[in-house]
C-alpha cells in the first residue's frame, strides 16, 4: 500500500495517489475508495486495475483539511490501510476509518 501527495502551487488542491499492491488486496476482482471526498458512496470511487493485479486512483482533494477513508474490496469486504496518517473511530462496531492530512 503507499499514497503518494502532490501539493499543487497554482490550486488549493492535493492530488493524491492511492496504490494497493496485488499481495494487498489478493488478487481482487474490484477495490473501490470510499470516503468523506464521494459522501461515502458505497461502492465509491472504483480504482483502476493495473496488469499485474495492483489498483491505483489519484484524485485531488482540498488541502489544509484531514479526509476520511476506507477501500472496499470486491464489494464486501473493508480492507485497512496501515500508511494512513491516522485512525479515527468509524462509529461502527469499533472499526476505524482512516485518515489523509493534507
Amino acid at each position: 500500500m503507499s499514497i503518494k501527495k502532490q501539493f499543487l502551487k497554482t490550486r488549493p488542491v492535493c492530488k493524491v495517489t492511492f496504490r494497493l499492491s496485488c499481495e494487498d488486496v489478493e488478487n481482487a476482482d474490484s477495490v473501490h475508495l470510499t470516503g468523506e471526498f464521494n459522501d461515502w458512496n458505497k461502492p465509491g470511487t472504483p480504482m483502476k486495475a493495473l496488469k499485474n493485479g495492483a489498483f491505483t486512483l489519484t484524485l485531488d482533494l482540498e488541502k489544509d483539511r484531514e479526509h476520511q477513508f476506507r477501500y472496499f474490496v470486491n464489494k464486501q469486504t473493508w480492507i485497512n490501510d496501515p500508511e494512513a496518517d491516522k485512525y479515527v473511530n468509524s462509529g461502527f462496531s469499533g472499526s476505524e476509518n482512516f485518515v489523509i492530512c493534507l
